[in-house]
């Protein structure tokens, strides 16, 4: 790696530092959708990205986009000199330049790391500073996605649905902890949910998407790689689930007869923990739970759980979640309650088939680094953005592999390395790296 590379890793380490101030707990990293510490970020990031001579805008679901202005050739040259990935031109004599997306989100679950996401994000802007004044036949537009996780409307992927067209308008109606909805949530941001529409970018514009990412993981540690290429994200599936008993006094009911929708909880929990280890490459957890009414001396009478099923092949996952759905429903009639499902969200597999994931790893190998292919136990925007775009993502090591807490970590020269890969997967695409 240059001495360049690490210079401007270093600034995107620094800048990892400053973002991670930007919080709605001084105490810990905690960052939801369209909070106010969001627009703290969008105030910094803009600025570094417009003193990187980018366009900036914040799209209507909240989405922050910095655009370095492709060049168009004079000389009416086509994509038989400049390849891109699904072969269509990526620039002619009538015709503007398309995109090529590079980012991660910039929201984070409670109490979370500095790197998940906000990493991605700050290394396509290394990306470009490390272009300088390069010409490309394309623009590359730097991208902060507003919502992944979803942590505060439990729906995830929000900004990266409305980037591909998919987000459903029904869903702002939905409500977080507090009573706010999601479309006044948009409102209160100084944005327009009517117009969330405009979000969406077609697939003529665009080129494809790349995702630098931390591997959330050990095998790039095990393997001694600082980088490596995402062969495949797992299926995943979130639901929302209800036992529903009887609430009453804890001191003055008989342990018998009790219909309480905690127990029916517990029991369950377990149920779903003992799956996950009896299945080879399940994954699957209850997260969160609302109890209601929440007090030291009432018997819960209804219990909100979170599901999160997970598994590479859709199949084994659809099966996983059947037998948990029938388990419930024998949990709750043993114990006089009623289990229920309020919402399902299956994501299915993604396989990254595509040429950029061809590409991506040349460029990992001509900067000297064995090629890795692994696949992504955890959700990404490029599920979202693999709906309707060309898409890879490059996974950095990550020392110990604890991600979404505070010991999060990654290497300043495993950051440079990923920047210098970035570089040449950009020039192989511009077909300057032949």
């Amino acid at each position: 790696m240059s001495p360049n590379t690490v210079a401007i890793a270093d600034v995107v380490m620094s800048r990892c530092d400053e973002l991670a101030a930007c919080s709605e707990d001084p105490e810990c990293i905690t960052r939801r959708y369209l909070s106010p510490p969001m627009h703290d970020v969008h105030d910094r990031l803009s600025g570094w990205m417009r003193t990187a001579n980018l366009t900036t805008r914040i799209d209507n679901a909240g989405n922050l986009i910095g655009r370095r202005e492709g060049t168009i050739p004079t000389d009416g040259a086509s994509s038989s000199e400049n390849p891109a990935p699904n072969k269509n031109p990526t620039h002619n004599k009538s015709t503007v330049p398309r995109a090529l997306l590079v980012g991660s989100h910039l929201d984070t679950v409670p109490g979370g790391g500095r790197y998940d996401g906000v990493l991605g994000v700050l290394m396509g802007l290394a990306l470009v500073e490390l272009l300088g004044d390069t010409p490309l036949p394309f623009h590359i537009d730097v991208v902060g996605f507003s919502e992944e996780e979803g942590v505060r409307f439990s729906k995830p992927y929000l900004g990266s649905s409305a980037m591909v067209g998919e987000f459903q308008a029904e869903w702002l109606e939905r409500q977080d902890a507090d009573g706010t909805t999601l479309s006044r949530a948009i409102v209160d941001f100084g944005l327009a949910p009517d117009c969330l529409s405009d979000s969406a970018y077609s697939p003529e514009e665009v080129i494809g998407f790349i995702e630098p990412h931390l591997e959330q993981g050990p095998v790039l540690e095990s393997c001694g790689s600082p980088v490596g290429v995402v062969s495949a994200i797992a299926g995943q599936t979130r639901l929302r689930l209800n036992f529903t008993g009887e609430a009453a006094h804890a001191g003055t009911t008989p342990m018998q007869g009790r219909r309480d929708a905690l127990v029916s909880s517990a029991a369950f929990i377990r149920t779903v923990s003992d799956l996950g280890q009896r299945v080879e490459g399940l994954r699957a957890t209850v997260g969160q739970l609302q109890i209601v009414p929440n007090a030291p001396n009432v018997i819960p009478g209804s219990v909100e759980l979170s599901l999160d099923v997970r598994h590479p092949e859709d199949e084994v996952r659809e099966q996983a979640i059947k037998e948990l759905l029938v388990l419930g429903e024998k949990i709750g009639q043993a114990d006089g309650t009623t289990f229920s499902v309020l919402e399902e969200t299956p994501e299915a597999a993604v396989v990254m088939g595509s040429q950029l994931k061809e590409l991506l790893s040349q460029a990992v190998v001509e900067s000297g680094y064995a090629k890795v292919e692994l696949p992504s136990g955890a959700g990404h925007d490029a599920v979202m953005m693999a709906k309707r775009f060309p898409t890879a993502m490059l996974f950095l090591r990550h020392p110990g592999g604890v991600s979404h807490h505070p010991d999060e970590r990654v290497e300043r020269d495993d950051v440079a390395v990923g920047i210098e890969v970035l570089g040449r997967f950009v020039e192989r695409l511009a077909g300057c790296g032949d």
